[in-house]
């Protein structure tokens, strides 16, 4: 059968992560060689889609991207959907300018490489007439459809080595050690860094912690020798209190607050023992530089097969993996979703068996 698509146009939106250059050459790279498409890349997200920001792009442009981190495109956090307004120079909506641009370009198709957010706006182009694929990119690892999200593996790599030098810090002085990891709205990167780094305790947003369990488990430790402790605290941890509280009063209780979770943890931990306690925040470091091994060839897996999706037409779908396989998921049951830890996880089993602390 002959491939329709002969031009598609490609970009990357939302937070960067490691992987998202491997993924534009993997997806590029097996589109002209398999297919012979040509790949324009829209630049700075949906704002570049908007604005008409793109050029088609060559072999040179895509040559040795596979260890790079960042995304040549430019990201952006532009939502066309939401609140729109016209632009005063054109006289169109985002939506109606994403439309002109797709016909001005002769697109035959979108690629949009991205999280929640990017998927979501992706599903509601598709909705609107366009052909989309979308693939999964988010250290967060909270895109719901697939098992894994590229830019995870190597955010728990830089995660896990925090947590592990932290080790030698806490030990040498006796002191407590909070380690703030990423994860607004899941848990993940926070369970998995601190199961691997060998923490005593981790806070995650999928169970809302009691600070007493933490000071229970610090004082274990103290009575047993142990002089020092390590505390990973996911950024969108919360405490019991608040997980009482509905959406909008619980977004005034963190607008009031001065400092991040993981200080307010350290304090409260502080106030209850009377014992030292640091804080150390990982931040824009777990999404920065070069992609694990890993990440590269899972970004590879998924570029390249995004090429089959547009060869054969499989528009409205993510590029997702389940149990290793290659599977559509429609974006539609995507959209507006997060993927976080269910409470029978295995690997929250495993914390618990090994007597890791989890605020509960």
């Amino acid at each position: 059968m002959e491939c329709r698509v002969k031009r598609f146009g490609v970009l990357t939106s939302g937070g960067d992560a490691p992987g998202l250059n491997a993924a534009i050459r993997a997806l590029c790279r097996t589109a002209k060689c398999k297919y012979g498409m040509e790949a324009v890349g829209i630049f700075n997200g949906y704002r570049g889609l908007i604005n008409g920001d793109m050029r088609i792009l060559s072999e040179p442009d895509i040559s040795g991207l596979i260890a790079q981190g960042g995304t040549i495109l430019g990201t952006s956090r532009e939502k066309p959907f939401k609140n729109p307004t016209v632009n005063e120079a054109t006289g169109l909506l985002p939506v109606e300018a994403i439309k002109e641009n797709y016909k001005k370009w002769n697109l035959d198709a979108l690629v949009c490489i991205g999280g929640n957010g990017t998927n979501t706006t992706a599903s509601l182009l598709f909705q609107s007439g366009l052909n989309v694929i979308g693939l999964p990119k988010t250290i967060d690892n909270d895109i719901e459809g697939s098992d894994v999200t590229f830019g995870f593996y190597t955010a728990l790599d830089v995660a896990t080595d925090a947590v592990d030098r932290i080790h030698s810090t806490a030990c040498s002085h006796s002191r407590i050690m909070v380690v703030e990891v990423m994860g607004h709205k899941v848990g993940w990167l926070g369970l998995y860094s601190g199961i691997s780094g060998g923490a005593d305790a981790v806070l995650i947003p999928e169970i809302p912690y009691d600070i007493n369990s933490v000071v229970e488990k610090i004082k274990e430790r103290r009575n047993s020798g142990k002089n020092f402790s390590v505390i990973v605290v996911a950024e969108g941890a919360k405490s019991k209190a608040e997980a009482l509280l509905d959406k909008k009063a619980f977004k005034k209780a963190r607008a009031s607050m001065h400092t991040s979770i993981g200080f307010r943890v350290a304090k409260e931990i502080e106030e209850a023992t009377g014992l030292e306690c640091r804080v150390t925040v990982v931040g824009y470091l777990q999404r920065s530089g070069t992609p694990s091994s890993y990440d590269r060839l899972f970004s590879t897996y998924i570029g390249s097969a995004a090429a089959d999706f547009l060869a054969e037409e499989k528009f409205g779908n993510l590029v997702a993996v389940q149990n290793g396989i290659i599977t559509a998921v429609p974006l539609d049951s995507v959209a507006g979703k997060t993927k976080g830890i269910p409470l029978d996880h295995p690997m929250l089993k495993t914390a618990r068996d090994m007597g890791i602390c989890l605020g509960e």
